[in-house]
């Protein structure tokens, strides 16, 4: 491969897409990413914890990490009535998804992130992959890679057979800005990770930067997670129908949300959280609703062609591994691609590598989660009394600690 440069295209802009056009930029590949959206991408409602593993590929890629989000450092839980029953002492960042995304996209060059492109299809050849994209553009590389998310098209094409999972139970998520959060509230729960474990629910509070990453006490943001069961027939599907009556696949958009719905998450807040917890609620404007799936990929090389992140596995976001996971499958990516001339042979050496660990986090994430599905197995019902208890919740969510065990 002397003196040839060999060409990536990255279909997804997204954290994983990023991360791995970065990591393959910097070991001498042409890098092109494609973007289905036509706009910049927002992460609307959606605050991160950043593992450490995370801020080590960032630093590793020579990115400031030293105000990626706000330091928090201990946990908390509440009972109904406000009472804190258990407490304990965890050091972790806690960022905005817009924060890490904006880290990355201003570190790839603006000529090589095309967006509004949406795949068509592709093809394989000996020696090359070609794209095709909707409106007519046709591109040929040495190597193709799927980082574009649970609803993937590469690997749709390669693997149809491999959807998502619905879980049984819902997300309402949202920001809500720290100067409209009431003193009392703000005092009790805003610095600390904070759980309300409503029975067979789980309620979640924690900060992080304000818009562009501000980080200025009385201009940052706490971030809402709030795990409600919804079973996967009428519950659900009441739940993604749009005011005109269509019913959304995988999610809606916030702004389609019907208000008898959003009524509904308000009246069980005002039953069953602590005060705290109810002041942020009513301090909501436009929650997010995400249906909690699993998905995972038996494969993630075919040939010439990567799945990576989200496209090939999607954790419950319990563990709060999503883009830790997605920054290590394109590290194992890089330097598998680094190792090995052929292409053919690196995919299989990085998909040996990163195998094993996803599906150990998505077992993991299964196990976390199962208390809170509307329906259960014997297994899951087993599951639920090991990790539903004060003590697991606490401990357990949102650390990778599991991996290392």
């Amino acid at each position: 491969m002397v003196g040839k440069e060999r060409r990536a295209v990255i279909i997804g802009g997204s954290m994983s897409g990023l991360l791995s056009a970065l990591l393959l930029q910097r070991s001498g590949w042409r890098v092109d990413v494609y973007e289905r959206v036509g706009e910049e991408l927002s992460g609307r409602g959606a605050g991160i914890v950043a593992q450490p593993e995370l801020i080590a590929r960032l630093n590793g890629l020579g990115l400031r990490t030293d105000d990626l989000g706000v330091r928090i450092a201990r946990r908390q839980i509440l009972n109904a009535g406000g009472e804190i029953t258990d407490e304990l002492a965890c050091a972790q960042v806690a960022t905005a998804w817009e924060r890490v995304f904006r880290l990355l996209r201003a570190a790839f060059p603006d000529a090589q992130y095309h967006r509004g492109k949406v795949l068509k299809g592709f093809s394989q050849e000996a020696g090359s992959v070609t794209a095709h994209f909707i409106d007519g553009e046709i591109v040929t590389a040495d190597l193709l890679v799927g980082a574009d998310g649970i609803r993937s098209t590469v690997r749709q094409h390669l693997a149809p057979e491999v959807t998502p999972l619905y879980a049984g139970y819902v997300a309402w998520r949202a920001l809500i800005a720290e100067e409209r959060i009431p003193r009392d509230t703000h005092a009790a729960i805003f610095d600390i990770m904070s759980f309300g474990l409503p029975p067979a629910e789980q309620f979640l509070s924690y900060p992080v930067a304000g818009p562009d990453n501000d980080l200025r006490e009385g201009h940052r943001r706490t971030n809402v997670i709030w795990y409600r069961p919804a079973d996967a027939g009428d519950k659900l599907k009441w739940l993604l129908t749009d005011a005109q009556g269509r019913v959304h696949d995988i999610s809606i958009p916030p702004g389609l949300i019907r208000a008898e719905a959003i009524a509904e998450m308000r009246d069980a807040a005002e039953r069953l959280l602590a005060p705290p917890f109810r002041a942020l609620v009513r301090r909501i404007d436009e929650p997010l609703l995400q249906p909690i799936y699993d998905l995972a990929s038996p494969r993630m090389a075919f040939g010439r062609v990567a799945v990576i992140g989200d496209a090939a596995f999607v954790a419950r976001p319990h563990v709060g591994a999503g883009v830790s996971k997605a920054a290590d499958d394109a590290a194992a990516l890089a330097k598998a691609l680094s190792a090995h001339d052929d292409v053919g042979t690196a995919l299989n050496t990085f998909e040996a590598a990163r195998l094993g660990e996803n599906r150990r986090i998505i077992e993991w994430a299964r196990h976390l989660g199962a208390y809170l599905q509307a329906t259960q197995t014997q297994a899951e019902k087993e599951r639920a009394d090991r990790h539903a208890t004060d003590a697991a919740v606490i401990k357990e969510t949102a650390t990778l600690d599991f991996l290392y065990a």
